[in-house]
């Protein structure tokens, strides 16, 4: 074989791949998907999945089926992803846990970031500072003056260690300079009767549960974790005008394994961003207590990023261990 056929038939060889991924990519999807989710049924982001998921069933013309993998922080579920061949079949329902998961726990068999590509955001989730009404604290600046008359005396509840309620409430005590007891519960239900009762003071909610509670009177809201304030709570001021630069916020998106192909990728972020513009879809996840949020791919790696760099930070200071 002369030169020139060789290199002719090499060039094809080393060009079927490429060719094959291309392929995939212009059929996909082509058999049901699976979307993982790391928390338990009937949560917001299990919700969330089952919304999203039915949007691109309905325009992909496959099924997405939600297959929920609670535990551990939401690690069962991402590990179950990461082994799974990246090939748009198995996607996994992303939220703030994963950007808190890599410092507080060391022995993780993966890295999120790593092996997890970043597919879209879908959502924000405020959290609300409320206290049971008996605080004698109208305000942020009030609160923080009576935190630190009372050293080590007001106690804080979170739905457990390490979830995005405890880390607000550390950052908050943290850029406060006060000392607050934190209480993690198995959950936020009994989070928030322990408030209610007055056994705890105060508790960085996520809007789906703090606003009926702040809207029946039953807790007072000092503050919104968000930047700036709440469309739902005109008059409830953001953490950051006391304390600048705070935020905390829960979020949601769409992850796949790494190695996934980009053309895939690109396929998911067009059509999840078109649902998310769908009015049903965002009057749906209002209901929720979210407010839509739209990006490409790489502005979602680069959010978390972010995200897993600040709370690691809050996370080794506060010296926080999961339980």
């Amino acid at each position: 074989m002369d030169r020139r056929k060789f290199m002719t038939l090499a060039a094809g060889v080393t060009a079927l791949p490429a060719a094959s991924r291309f392929a995939r990519a212009e059929t996909y999807p082509s058999r049901p998907v699976r979307f993982v989710v790391p928390q338990a049924a009937a949560s917001s982001s299990d919700i969330t999945a089952r919304l999203i998921g039915q949007w691109l069933s309905d325009h992909l013309g496959q099924q997405f089926v939600v297959d929920d993998r609670p535990g551990v922080g939401g690690n069962i579920g991402t590990e179950a992803v990461v082994r799974s061949a990246p090939d748009g079949y198995t996607l996994l329902l992303v939220n703030s846990q994963n950007a808190i998961s890599p410092a507080l726990y060391n022995n993780l068999s993966f890295d999120f970031i790593r092996d997890i590509a970043p597919v879209a955001r879908i959502d924000s989730v405020p959290l609300v500072m409320e206290v049971n009404p008996s605080v004698p604290a109208k305000t942020v600046p009030e609160f923080i003056a009576y935190a630190k008359a009372n050293p080590g005396k007001i106690n804080m509840g979170s739905a457990g260690v390490g979830g995005p309620q405890h880390v607000a409430g550390e950052l908050f005590k943290a850029m406060a300079g006060i000392d607050l007891v934190h209480v993690p519960y198995r959950g936020t239900t009994p989070a928030i009767t322990d408030l209610l009762a007055g056994q705890l003071q105060v508790m960085f909610d996520v809007t789906p549960t703090a606003l009926p509670q702040i809207k029946a009177g039953k807790l007072r809201a000092l503050a919104v974790t968000t930047a700036k304030r709440l469309d739902n709570l005109p008059d409830v001021p953001a953490v950051a005008e006391f304390l600048p630069g705070y935020e905390a916020v829960a979020w949601i998106g769409v992850g796949a394994p790494a190695g996934t192909p980009a053309a895939i990728i690109e396929t998911l972020n067009k059509q999840i961003n078109a649902g998310l513009a769908d009015d049903k879809i965002k009057t749906r996840i209002a209901e929720l207590g979210a407010i839509v949020v739209t990006s490409s791919a790489a502005e979602f790696g680069t959010f978390i990023a972010a995200e897993t760099a600040k709370w690691g930070q809050v996370i080794r200071d506060a010296h926080i261990k999961a339980e």
